[in-house]
């Protein structure tokens, strides 16, 4: 790391992007567990994703164009995190052989990523979101309430608990 990278730690519950600001770093969870949830006008919270150990967010739409963000950034546990700002990762990525390619393959996966969860939203019984949240974030299942990851699924808490439930059933 050079004098440009912050290094932070965080709290559980501490926001490191709020609605309303203006996003000013692409950040890497070295330890811990955040997540990026919107907030509808009637207060309901709704989870867009979680990143875990060695995985990035930020609100690119944000950080790139220099606009206000719609998003909130929290740590759900106590968190080590790596910032950048938006001029430093793009110096580094044209300064480091690499990493241009690495960062394209990045984006072109979270892409896809996203593709897959809005055809998987549209299309997917709740049963099948549950269970292709189980087999991509199995580690997950133990560090999220339940309720948090009815939200990112877009069921309710009742029919997340019915499908678990369900397939305890299934498994005796």
């Amino acid at each position: 790391m050079n004098s440009r990278t912050l290094v932070r730690k965080v709290r559980r519950k501490q926001l490191l992007l709020q609605e309303g600001e203006i996003c000013q770093y692409k950040m890497f969870v070295a330890e811990g567990l955040l997540k990026t949830y919107y907030i509808k006008d009637d207060g309901s919270e709704h989870i867009l994703g979680f990143a875990t150990e060695g995985s990035w967010t930020t609100d690119g739409q944000s950080l790139k164009n220099q606009t206000v963000s719609r998003l909130n950034i929290e740590a759900m546990e106590d968190s080590v995190v790596l910032l950048w700002t938006h001029e430093h990762i793009s110096h580094l990525v044209n300064t480091i052989p690499g990493l241009k390619a690495y960062t394209q393959d990045l984006i072109s996966r979270s892409l896809y990523s996203s593709y897959e969860r809005i055809l998987s939203n549209i299309s997917a019984t709740s049963e099948e979101k549950y269970q292709e949240f189980v087999n991509k974030f199995p580690d997950l299942l133990n560090r999220v309430p339940l309720h948090l990851i009815a939200s990112f699924l877009g069921v309710s808490r009742e029919t997340l608990s019915r499908i678990r439930h369900a397939q305890m059933k299934q498994s005796h």
